[in-house]
């Protein structure tokens, strides 16, 4: 993992290369630790960012146990949490993003029925 370049407290896990930023989707997964939800919600949104967004997607991993200050910027109460930074509005799912349904309605990426 490097730091992020605007941020040197975020770490950054998954990038993909070679896209323009206004093709980007940037996400970030806030988690606490390595605990088996949060590797979960990693798991299930790398595999819904493979699936739906042909590579035009970054993931940024932040550890509320090691900058705990950055739970303040989207008001992070639960965790793992994930903000949809870009394309905007800013959105925010919480939970392990089990419910493949869910996180496609809530990143606006499926129409709610």
């Amino acid at each position: 993992m490097m730091p992020d370049k605007e941020n040197p407290d975020v770490k950054v896990k998954e990038k993909t290369p070679g896209k323009t930023t206004k093709d980007m989707w940037i996400l970030r997964l806030y988690v606490a630790g390595q605990t088996p939800k949060a590797i979960t919600a990693f798991t299930n949104l790398k595999k819904i960012c493979e699936e739906q967004l042909d590579g035009k997607y970054s993931i940024e991993v932040i550890d509320l146990l090691e900058n705990p200050h950055l739970a303040n910027e989207y008001q992070i109460v639960a965790l793992p949490t994930l903000i949809r930074k870009l394309p905007v509005p800013v959105r925010k799912i919480i939970g392990d993003l089990s419910d493949t349904e869910r996180v496609l309605i809530g990143l606006d990426l499926l129409e709610a029925n």
